[in-house]
């Protein structure tokens, strides 16, 4: 596990990108008041989804709106059919750590 920053760097509702050894991450305080890690390209357009809008668990691109959960990277909402790879995250004493190893088994 790779610390990222702070939970106080990333407040509820938003999004943040962190560049963790080469791989570009979308770091998501979800609406559910859990941490979610996504990789930061929309699976349609090669659009940061950091930029986007949080709702929920589901991160929504700020070109075209695709959706995507951001518990297992599908895609929710159309025009993106591709799920993006979703990464573990832990909480540890108010620091966010990320595994690069997706856990939805989806590669970039």
């Amino acid at each position: 596990m790779i610390k990222i920053c702070s939970t106080e760097d990333v407040p509820k509702g938003t999004a943040i990108s962190a560049d963790v050894d080469g791989t570009q991450l979308a770091i998501v305080h979800g609406e559910d008041d859990n941490f979610y890690a996504v990789y930061d390209e929309c699976s349609h357009a090669a659009v940061a989804l950091s930029e986007g809008e949080v709702d929920g668990c589901t991160l929504e691109c700020w070109l075209h709106g695709s959706r995507f959960d951001l518990r297992t990277g599908e895609p929710t909402g159309l025009p993106a059919t591709e799920p993006v790879p979703v990464y573990p995250v832990e909480v540890r004493d108010g620091d966010i750590y990320v595994s690069l190893t997706p856990s939805n088994g989806v590669t970039r």
